[in-house]
């Protein structure tokens, strides 16, 4: 017989609240109550890095943490990057430098990139390989996804030089 434990997760802005049993998976949390399909389970070990997730802006591969272990914290998804239909940078730069073949691997490939952009808003090559370590695609030959992190970087530099109002005026 499981026992049921409540938590509220902040996902991807939105806060949630459900009864889980305390072994459930974060992936599983993500995909099955909340219905985002878009963090993929790939291997169940941490190895591939499909279901990376940030949580609390720190990327996790969710497919080892458990629902329990994110009660209070905030989770951001790949659902959450474009807004009003508008692409994050990130995806914009994915799609424009064909980082991407089968798009598996994508989602956890973009969300560990948005965080090493926030901690390293001009990353070199290695700094880039070196986060992305812990994400396999079985499509590419990463030159493309490297290329996609080095543009949506210095999209995001660009749209950060730009003053609010003048962004606005544009708009």
């Amino acid at each position: 017989m499981s026992v049921s434990q409540p938590i509220t997760v902040t996902v991807n802005g939105d806060r949630k609240t459900a009864e889980v049993e305390p072994r459930l998976l974060l992936v599983h949390f993500l995909r099955e109550t909340l219905r985002l399909t878009g963090t993929h389970i790939g291997c169940d070990t941490t190895h591939c890095g499909a279901c990376t997730v940030l949580v609390e802006g720190v990327p996790v591969k969710s497919c080892t943490m458990l629902a329990v272990q994110a009660d209070g914290q905030q989770v951001t998804t790949v659902e959450a990057l474009a807004a009003g239909g508008t692409l994050h940078p990130i995806q914009a730069a994915f799609k424009q430098e064909h980082g991407l073949q089968c798009g598996f691997c994508t989602p956890g490939m973009m969300l560990t990139s948005i965080a090493l952009l926030q901690e390293k808003p001009d990353p070199t090559d290695e700094d880039i390989r070196w986060a992305l370590s812990g994400n396999i695609c079985r499509c590419t030959g990463y030159m493309n996804i490297v290329k996609a992190v080095r543009s949506a970087a210095a999209q995001m530099k660009a749209a950060a030089a730009v003053p609010a109002a003048t962004a606005a005026a544009r708009s």
